[in-house]
């Protein structure tokens, strides 16, 4: 997501050589403008951040550094919406209820189940409420993706009446403590009036203290036609961007915050159902400038790694005793992380690695299949003791996971060495030093 109006800035701010350069900035602004048009920024939106930026930039000294930073100050006031929401916002008393809604094929129950494991990875009680009655198989697709990531759903049988469903859901939620109740509609391949008219009965039903739009970022500038008029005709308090990771432009987010007026609160960043993020004004500014975003990566690791578990797994690592059980608890926890796209692209200097690695899938590859067959065929007591593996019990290792033993033992060899590195880090003081040398070198890289 967005590489070319990432590549963009950086090409346009690469323009001014010179202080005081006058000619160098009217080319930088012209290369700006083309290249946001390029990457589907709307032609109103794309001229009022020139007029925004040439502003700022009237009567002061003008080089790369004051081009920047006008850039990133515009950006993020464009991105924002005063008074606006941002995130997910709790109502005052629960459950939180949350009208889902959106056109056919735009990943809206998809986002509603990444919605629900986002805020369920948080400690929040989550309930579904499958009211898509018109899309077949549409409710079985739901039952299937909230069972696969353990995740509560309330549907009914044989129930051709939304609003039944959206009644009985909430009652649900009440009875049953649930924190949020997250109403997924029905969509359709255009705006009708049936599709609003039961929207409207739905929201009527339920008084949802939200009612997010789920916007196909694949779109483009047609996203930002259909939540303006869901926003005139329902009343829509945010947007959530579906499939911004194959949205390589990303001209889309500009348009939404700018010409609907309503916040984006969310972006699916890929498949997985842990990609979804936050979406912060200052924290995207930031990664469209190559600057990483390290709050919203630090965000993202505690949900997922508890600071007690973090400090026993140290402890392990230090005593050398991390053993594949550990392994394997770590590998199920780095899968809630999401892509490793994703990952990469919060980390300073790290945004041209990410898009390299866009197509990589650590936990489905070749290799991780491997490791995971040939753990699963040791004992518990060679999972936790791997200094037990002699010559007799890899060979029954390899003929369990139908690899060779030359494949164990260079699984193992690796392994031993992973945990050694590991070990060196495991100190405040290590990791000091350590990190001091990324800085360092992300310096050198900029």
């Amino acid at each position: 997501m967005f590489e070319l109006v990432s590549e963009s800035l950086k090409s346009a701010i690469n323009k001014l050589k010179f202080v005081d350069d006058d000619k160098a900035l009217k080319n930088a602004l012209e290369s700006l403008k083309k290249s946001l048009l390029k990457a589907d920024v709307h032609h109103k939106v794309t001229k009022d951040l020139l007029t925004a930026v040439e502003n700022d930039l009237k009567g002061q000294q003008v080089g790369k550094l004051a081009f920047l930073n006008a850039i990133k100050s515009n950006l993020t006031d464009f991105l924002s919406v005063e008074s606006g929401r941002s995130g997910f916002v709790f109502a005052p008393k629960s459950p939180t209820v949350v009208l889902m809604c959106g056109l056919q094929g735009g990943g809206k129950t998809t986002t509603t189940v990444k919605l629900a494991n986002y805020l369920k990875t948080r400690g929040k009680k989550v309930l579904i409420a499958a009211c898509d009655l018109q899309r077949l198989a549409a409710v079985e697709q739901l039952r299937q993706l909230c069972t696969a990531n353990e995740i509560e759903l309330f549907s009914v049988e044989g129930e051709k009446s939304a609003v039944s469903v959206a009644r009985g859901a909430l009652q649900t939620a009440k009875s049953g403590f649930f924190d949020v109740l997250l109403v997924d509609t029905a969509g359709r391949l255009s705006i009708d009036t049936e599709l609003m008219n039961e929207l409207k009965a739905v929201k009527n039903a339920v008084e949802p203290f939200e009612t997010f739009y789920v916007a196909d970022a694949m779109t483009g500038q047609g996203s930002v036609k259909t939540a303006a008029s869901f926003h005139e005709q329902l009343g829509i308090t945010g947007v959530v961007l579906s499939k911004f990771d194959a949205d390589t432009k990303g001209g889309v987010a500009l348009g939404i915050a700018r010409q609907v007026g309503v916040g984006l609160r969310f972006v699916g960043v890929g498949e997985k159902v842990a990609d979804l993020e936050l979406f912060v004004p200052d924290r995207i500014v930031g990664r469209l400038m190559g600057e990483g975003d390290l709050a919203g990566l630090a965000e993202k690791t505690a949900a997922v790694f508890s600071e007690k578990e973090a400090k026993q797994v140290a402890k392990k690592i230090k005593k050398g005793e991390f053993n594949f059980d550990d392994f394997l608890t770590q590998m199920e926890s780095v899968k809630k992380l999401g892509s490793m796209k994703s990952v990469l692209g919060m980390i300073p200097g790290l945004s041209n690695v990410a898009n390299q690695l866009k197509d990589v899938d650590l936990e489905n590859s070749v290799e991780m299949r491997r490791i995971r067959a040939m753990i699963s065929s040791m004992t518990p007591k060679e999972r936790q003791n791997p200094s037990l593996l002699n010559n007799t019990r890899k060979r029954r290792i390899a003929s369990g996971a139908g690899l060779t033993q030359v494949e164990v033992n260079r699984f193992l060899k690796q392994f031993e060495n992973a945990s050694k590195m590991a070990k060196k880090f495991a100190t405040p003081s290590a990791m000091k030093g350590f990190l001091g040398q990324m800085a360092a070198a992300n310096k050198g890289v900029r």
